[in-house]
Formats: C-alpha cells, structure tokens, sequence
C-alpha cells in the first residue's frame, strides 16, 4: 500500500513547535510510519515557485488535510486571504479528508481566525488541545479511526469482517452445494 500523505497547514510562527513534532512523529511511530507520510512547507528546497503553487500542488497530492488553527490568522495575500484558509477551502473544493485541531488560547483571536474556525466547525467535528502532548494524542487517536474507517487495519477477528469488494461471482458452486448437504 501507498502511503497517504498527510497535508500540515497552520500558520507557521504559531505552530512550528507542533508542525515539527507531528512531522516527526509521522515518521517514527512504528505503526503511523507504515501508512502515512507527512507534508510541511519548511521540508520545501529551495525551488522556483511560488508558494501559493507549492500549497496547492501539495493538497492537491494529499489524502489528508489536517489543520491546526489558533489565534493568527497569519499573512494575508491581496485579497486579504491567509494560505491556512486558501489550504482549507482548496481541500474542501477537492473533498479531501480534513481534520481539525484548535489550540484553546488565554488570548483573543484574530476576527478572520474566529470566522476560519466557525468555516470549519460548520462542516466538521473539530478537537481542542492545549499542550503539544494532546495534540499528538488526539492526532493519533483521529488516525488511527481513519485506518480502521478505511480499513487499512482491523479490530474484529479476519473471519468477522466483510469483504466490500466480494460479489456472488467470488462463490465456489460445488463447495455451496457440499457445505449445503
């Protein structure tokens, strides 16, 4: 199986403590190290493109969007848009599989945060957190539903789980006929 590639957006200043500790655990848990492969923009040589190119070329090779929101809105283009919210609404353009982390904050949030976040929560169940360690917690326990939803790994015995690619095709006649009698 291919890995899947998991797409980090934030604002960069405010989380790259977190951005660098989800990389790096992405690819030395024993079990997410198998399945998924990380993204964030500071792996990025030094190229001739532009950023926003970057983004866009990198979500649209994503299985996962995961997002971390907080309380920067960070950079904002000419039209005023931040590359964390022109990432979000290009992963839902594309209905990418998108998960979202807020860090609970002790100050106020910038107003276009606030409205990125209420964007979010009206199409997705989001999780807080507060320390680095939750967020690697929480990021874990939302991955590793991801590889059972998808069943890429199973919790029920092998002869308890169903087979959605089988069809009556797949049945041996003679074998039915035996087990009948």
């Amino acid at each position: 199986m291919q890995k899947k590639k998991v797409f980090i957006s934030s604002v960069q200043s405010e989380f790259s403590d977190e951005r660098q500790l989800l990389y790096d655990y992405l690819h030395s848990d024993a079990l997410l190290g198998k399945f998924f492969e990380p993204f964030i923009f500071e792996r990025v040589p030094a190229i001739a493109a532009t950023p926003a190119s970057v983004f866009n070329s990198e979500v649209d090779q994503c299985d996962i969007y995961l997002g971390l929101f907080g309380q920067h809105y960070g950079f904002e283009d000419a039209e005023g848009i931040s590359p964390t919210e022109r990432e979000f609404d290009y992963a839902t353009h594309l209905v990418k599989t998108r998960y979202i982390f807020l860090k609970k904050g002790t100050g106020e949030r910038h107003p276009k945060e606030t409205a990125l976040i209420k964007k979010a929560e009206n199409s997705l169940v989001r999780k807080t957190f507060e320390t680095p360690e939750q967020l690697k917690t929480a990021v874990y326990i939302t991955l590793i539903r991801y590889l059972e939803d998808n069943e890429y790994i199973r919790t029920t015995p092998f002869d308890a789980t169903l087979n959605s690619e089988a069809t009556l095709l797949d049945l041996d006649e003679e074998k039915v006929r035996f087990f009948a009698e």
